[in-house]
């Protein structure tokens, strides 16, 4: 084992590949690049635009029946600046939910009681619709 080592040690190989190999690995890093660049699209378009989603929750809230839509703001906050209760904004939460299509989790929307961190939760989720 030490004469193997020691050999290695000062055995040096330069591989150069033949020009079948080159043309391989150029095919083989321009697939991981256009991979590369297809996933980083795909990842960037599984989110929905930020003001888009700021307006489709203002919308919701604002139809939300006990809700008067001239308070909705984009700093509205559920129950300081809309009077509602945490069973109401349990609802507006389900009524996100349905707009969006997917399920928010109770932790989740535990913590959503104005309509900035609505947006902000939403806008970052990539199961919204």
């Amino acid at each position: 084992m030490a004469a193997r080592t020691a050999l290695l040690k000062y055995l040096r190989v330069d591989v150069v590949p033949s020009p079948t190999q080159r043309t391989s690995l150029n095919s083989l890093s321009s697939s991981f690049n256009l991979l590369r660049r297809h996933l980083s699209e795909e990842v960037r378009g599984s989110f929905l635009d930020k003001s888009e989603v700021a307006d489709r929750v203002i919308s919701v809230v604002k139809n939300f029946e006990k809700v008067d839509p001239s308070k909705v703001t984009p700093n509205a906050h559920f129950q300081n600046d809309l009077g509602l209760d945490s069973l109401d904004a349990v609802e507006i939460v389900m009524a996100l939910e349905e707009e969006f299509g997917f399920e928010i989790p109770d932790n989740e929307a535990d913590k959503i009681n104005s309509v900035n961190l609505a947006v902000d939760f939403i806008a970052s989720h990539p199961q919204a619709k």
